[in-house]
C-alpha cells in the first residue's frame, strides 16, 4: 500500500434533514467533509496510507474536524492550527426535479489566510507516493492558491506523482480567474480529473466541430478534448465522470479515461442509480477510487472500473465521505442485492 497526501479545506456541514427547504428546517444534521478529506478517507478505508493536510481554528470546532479523520484512520499530524474559523457549508438536499442547493461561510476561514511557512512540505512529502488536491482549494483564496502551488513543487521535488480535481466552483471565483490560476498549476500535474465544463471553464478547452450532446458524439467530443489537454500539459492521464442527471434523485453514472502516451480511449460501465441518497462527494469517491486503482498497479480500465463503482456506492450515503470497503466496491455490480 502506498502514501497519499491531499490538501485543501474540511468544513462543517450542516444540512437540512430529509429534503427539507432551508425555510422549513429547525435544525441542522451536522457532518465534516470537503474535496480532499473525502479523498483521504475513501483511500484510508481502502487499505492506504493516506494523509490530510489542511489549517483549522485552534478550538473545539478545529478538533472536532480532525477527530472526524481519525475515525477514519487518516494521519492529520501536518494540519495546522491557526486562523480563526472553520468553513461552514449549509445543503438543501434536492429531490426529483428540485435541484440541491449549497450555501458557503467560508470567506476568511483558517485556510484561507493560512501561509505557506505554516506547513513544512519537506517533512510532509517524505516517503509520499501520491499527492491529491482540487480547483476548490486555490478558489478560497489568494493566499490558498499560493500554498498549494508551494505543494505542487515541494510533491514534483520529491518525485511523487500529483493529481488534481479540477472542479470548478461558480460560486467561489470567476472562470477568467480559474484559468489563470490552474493553468499555472498544471505544469506540476501527471493526472487530471474533470468533466467537460471544468475543462472549458477551468482550463479552456472546448471541443472541436463535434456534436457532444449525445451518444458517441458525446465521446468524440471527450478524445476531442483529451487530446488537446494532452497536448498542451503532457498529463499521463485525463479522466472524467459522465453524469446524466434526469434528476435530482437520479443519475447515469459513468466515466472515460484516456492514456497521454499512447492516447487510448477506454468508457466505464454504466450505473443506474435511483434514488439517490446524497451525491455531495460522489465526485471526490471517485478521485479517491481512481487513485487507489492505479496505486494498486491496476491498468486504467480496470482503476477507472474501480472509481466508478466507488461513486456509485457513495451516492447512496448520508455525508460527504464513502464509507465503503474495498471489498464492497470489487463485489458491487449494481443489483443491490443482500449480501447473505
Amino acid at each position: 500500500m502506498g502514501k497519499i497526501v491531499t490538501m485543501g479545506e474540511i468544513m462543517l456541514r450542516l444540512s437540512t434533514p430529509g429534503n427539507e427547504r432551508f425555510i422549513q428546517a429547525t435544525k441542522f444534521d451536522i457532518n465534516y467533509g470537503g474535496g480532499e478529506a473525502n479523498v483521504a478517507v475513501s483511500l484510508s478505508n481502502y487499505g492506504h496510507e493516506a494523509e490530510f493536510v489542511t489549517a483549522v481554528p485552534d478550538n473545539p470546532i478545529g478538533e472536532c474536524a480532525i477527530a472526524a479523520l481519525r475515525k477514519y484512520g487518516v494521519e492529520t499530524k501536518h494540519i495546522a492550527k491557526c486562523g480563526d474559523r472553520l468553513g461552514i457549508y449549509y445543503l438543501e438536499t434536492g429531490a426529483s426535479m428540485r435541484a440541491s442547493n449549497v450555501v458557503y461561510d467560508r470567506a476568511n476561514s483558517s485556510i484561507a489566510t493560512a501561509t505557506a511557512d505554516k506547513f513544512d512540505f519537506d517533512a510532509i512529502f517524505d516517503g509520499a507516493d501520491w499527492f491529491h488536491f482540487t480547483g476548490i482549494t486555490p478558489a478560497v483564496s489568494d493566499l490558498a492558491a499560493e500554498v498549494t502551488e508551494a505543494a505542487c513543487k515541494a510533491a514534483k521535488a520529491k518525485g511523487v506523482t500529483v493529481s488534481c480535481d479540477l472542479n470548478f466552483r461558480k460560486k467561489l471565483w470567476s472562470s477568467e480567474k480559474a484559468q489563470k490560476v490552474m493553468t499555472n498549476l498544471m505544469q506540476y500535474v501527471d493526472v487530471c480529473i474533470g468533466n467537460e465544463e471544468d475543462a472549458e471553464k477551468v482550463l479552456g478547452f472546448k471541443p472541436g466541430n463535434t456534436d457532444v450532446t449525445s451518444g458517441e458524439l458525446e465521446m468524440a467530443g471527450y478524445v476531442d478534448i483529451f487530446n488537446q489537454m494532452c497536448d498542451k500539459f503532457g498529463f499521463k492521464y485525463v479522466i472524467s465522470s459522465l453524469r446524466e442527471s434526469f434528476s435530482a434523485s437520479h443519475n447515469g453514472w459513468s466515466a472515460c479515461i484516456m492514456d497521454g502516451n499512447s492516447r487510448e480511449f477506454y468508457r466505464s460501465t454504466r450505473y443506474d442509480i435511483n434514488p439517490i441518497v446524497d451525491r455531495v462527494g460522489g465526485g471526490d469517491s471517485f478521485a479517491g477510487g481512481l487513485i487507489c486503482g492505479l496505486m494498486d498497479g491496476k491498468d486504467m480500465k480496470a482503476a477507472l472500473e474501480f472509481a466508478v463503482s466507488a461513486s456509485a456506492l457513495k451516492h447512496t450515503i448520508p455525508g460527504d465521505f464513502n464509507l465503503v470497503t474495498r471489498a464492497e466496491v470489487e463485489s458491487c455490480d449494481g443489483s443491490g442485492r443482500v449480501q447473505r
